[in-house]
C-alpha cells in the first residue's frame, strides 16, 4: 500500500462490508506508462481532494491503478441484467472500485476506475477501455451535470502507455468515475437470484441507510424504498427526454437505485426531433428509441420490485399488489415531471387542462419538419424566428398565436417568462458532431485543446453567451445516420 497523505483521501468502503457475494476482492492491473490528459478540479475540490497532488506522479499512478491509496479497499462489484430484455449474470468486467471517498461535508462517493484491467467477472475479456470512450463519458457526464441531471461524473482520464486491440490498435485509458454508489436494479437482481433471501434483505437494508435514510426504520420501509425509487427514476428520465438525451442502453445493469444516469455507452442528444431516433449500433429493434425510454424505465421498476416482493408482504398476492400501485405511480408521475419540464420550456407558470394539447402540437410540428430541438425551444425563447424553417410555416403561425393567448392568461410578464425559458432550454448540448471532433483530435493527434474548448461551453448551457453560437448549429447534412458503439 502506498499513502497518499496529500492527496485528501479519507476513504472507507462500506459497500466491502456486505456479505462476499456481492463483490471480489480485486485489485487493478498495473499499466507501463500512466499520463494524465484531462483533470476536473472543481469535482475534486467538492470531494476534499487535492488536485494538486492528484496531478503528481505518485496521484497519477493512483488514477491508473498502479497504487492503492492507503485504507482503501479495491473491490469489483457482482451484479445482474436484462440486457435487451434477456437476464445474464454480469459484474464489473473491467472496473474496480477503490474505495468510498468522505467529503468534507460527510457525503459519501465511490471512486471506480473504469478501464482498469481484469476481474472475475470479465467473461474473457481484456478489462480494459480505449481513449475514445473514456473521455467520451467524460465529456456527456459533464454536459449532464451542467444540465441539471443527475448523472456520475468523470474526475480523470489516464492513458495507460499500451494499446488495446480492438478492430485496429487504439491507446488504452483508464477514467475515474464518481457516483454517490453503483447499486443497480441488477445488484438486486443478482442478489434475488442466489439461494439465500437474507441477501436481498441485507442490500435492501445497505441502500436504504445509504440513499434513503429517511425511510430506514419506518413501518413499510421497503415499500417505501421502491416509491423513492420509481420517483428518482420518473424525474431522471423525464429530464431526459426535456433535453432530448437518448441513453442508447437502458438495460437494467445501467439502472442506478441512486437515480443518477450511469454508464454512458451508444448515448447521444437528438438533432432533429424524431420520437424513434435511435444511435446506438446494437439496437436494430428500436427497443431504447427517445419515446421508449419511459416504457423501459417502467419495465425496468417492474424487475426491481419483483426482487422485493419477499420484503413487502409475508403473503405473495399481497405483495404483488403492492409492487403494482407503486410501478403503476411511474407513468403518473414520470407524465407530471415532463409536463412540467416542458411548461417551463414555454415560459408557462401555472397550469391550464389545455396545455398538454399546445405542447403535443408543438412537437407534432417539429417532428414533421425534422426541426432541430435544441434550436427550436431557443428560437423561441429569443423569438429568433428566422433560424428555424419551422417557423415559416402557417402551422407554426396558428399555433404560436395559441401559445401566445395562453401566455397573456397567466399574471407574470413576458420578462418572466422568457427568464424562464432561459433557464429551462439550453443554448448547447454535447452535438454529435461536436463530440466526435473533440474525440477525433484528442486520440488521433494527442491535441486536447478541442475538448477542452467543448467542455467550456459545456459548463454553463444556460448562458447564452455570444461564444456559444457556433456550438449550437447543427451538423452539417449527411447521407450517413449518425451511428454510437457500446466502447464505455
Amino acid at each position: 500500500m502506498t499513502q497518499q497523505k496529500d492527496a485528501g483521501w479519507n476513504l472507507d468502503n462500506s459497500y466491502a462490508r456486505l456479505p462476499e457475494v456481492f463483490f471480489t476482492k480485486t485489485n487493478p492491473t498495473p499499466v507501463p506508462a500512466p499520463e494524465l490528459v484531462i483533470f476536473n478540479d472543481t469535482l475534486a475540490s467538492s470531494l476534499g481532494l487535492n488536485a494538486d497532488a492528484l496531478k503528481t506522479d505518485d496521484g497519477v499512478s493512483v488514477m491508473a491503478g498502479n497504487k492503492i491509496p492507503e485504507e482503501a479497499s479495491p473491490i469489483a462489484q457482482a451484479y445482474a441484467g436484462h440486457q435487451f430484455g434477456n437476464l445474464t449474470m454480469l459484474g464489473d468486467g473491467r472496473a474496480v472500485l477503490i474505495s468510498e471517498q468522505i467529503t468534507p461535508s460527510g457525503e459519501r462517493f465511490d471512486i471506480q476506475l473504469k478501464g482498469s484491467g481484469r476481474t472475475p467477472y470479465s467473461r474473457g475479456g481484456d478489462g480494459r477501455a480505449t481513449l475514445g470512450p473514456m473521455l467520451r463519458e467524460y465529456i456527456i457526464s459533464e454536459a449532464m451535470y451542467a444540465l441539471g441531471i443527475p448523472t456520475t461524473r468523470g474526475l480523470a482520464v489516464v492513458t495507460t502507455g499500451e494499446d488495446v486491440i480492438r478492430e485496429t490498435n487504439l491507446p488504452g485509458a483508464i477514467l475515474t468515475r464518481i457516483a454517490t454508489s453503483h447499486i443497480r436494479v441488477g445488484t438486486f437482481q443478482y442478489a434475488a437470484g442466489s439461494d439465500n433471501p437474507d441477501e436481498v434483505k441485507e442490500l435492501a437494508d445497505y441502500t436504504i441507510k445509504r440513499h434513503f435514510p429517511e425511510v430506514e426504520g419506518e413501518d413499510a420501509q421497503y415499500l417505501l424504498l421502491l416509491k423513492k425509487v420509481v420517483e428518482r427514476q420518473a424525474r431522471l428520465v423525464a429530464n431526459w427526454q426535456l433535453v432530448g438525451f437518448i441513453h442508447g442502453v437502458m438495460n437494467t445493469d445501467n439502472m442506478a437505485i441512486s437515480g443518477e444516469t450511469i454508464d454512458y455507452g451508444p448515448c447521444a442528444f437528438m438533432d432533429n426531433y424524431d420520437p424513434v431516433t435511435v444511435f446506438s449500433s446494437i439496437d436494430r429493434q428500436g427497443r431504447y428509441a427517445f419515446r421508449n425510454q419511459p416504457p423501459i424505465a417502467g419495465w425496468n421498476l417492474a424487475r426491481f420490485a419483483e426482487t422485493l416482493l419477499p420484503l413487502l408482504h409475508e403473503n405473495q398476492d399481497e405483495a404483488v399488489k403492492l409492487a403494482q400501485d407503486a410501478i403503476s405511480e411511474f407513468t403518473v408521475l414520470h407524465q407530471a415531471n415532463w409536463l412540467s419540464g416542458m411548461r417551463k420550456k414555454l415560459g408557462l407558470f401555472n397550469e391550464e387542462e389545455e396545455d398538454q394539447s399546445l405542447i403535443q402540437n408543438l412537437l407534432n410540428m417539429m417532428e414533421k419538419h425534422r426541426a432541430d430541438y435544441t434550436n427550436t425551444f431557443r428560437g423561441l425563447t429569443f423569438e429568433k424566428y428566422d433560424e428555424v424553417d419551422l417557423f415559416n410555416s402557417e402551422a407554426f403561425k396558428n399555433w404560436q398565436a395559441s401559445w401566445q393567448e395562453r401566455l397573456a392568461r397567466q399574471q407574470e410578464s413576458k420578462t418572466d417568462s422568457r427568464e424562464l425559458m432561459k433557464n429551462n432550454n439550453p443554448a448547447v448540448i454535447p452535438r454529435n458532431h461536436r463530440v466526435e471532433e473533440a474525440l477525433e483530435a484528442a486520440v488521433e493527434k494527442a491535441d486536447y485543446s478541442v475538448l477542452e474548448r467543448l467542455l467550456k461551453v459545456l459548463s454553463n448551457p444556460y448562458g447564452h453567451t455570444p461564444e456559444q453560437t457556433e456550438y449550437c448549429k447543427p451538423a452539417p447534412p449527411s447521407s450517413n445516420p449518425y451511428q454510437t458503439y457500446c466502447g464505455t
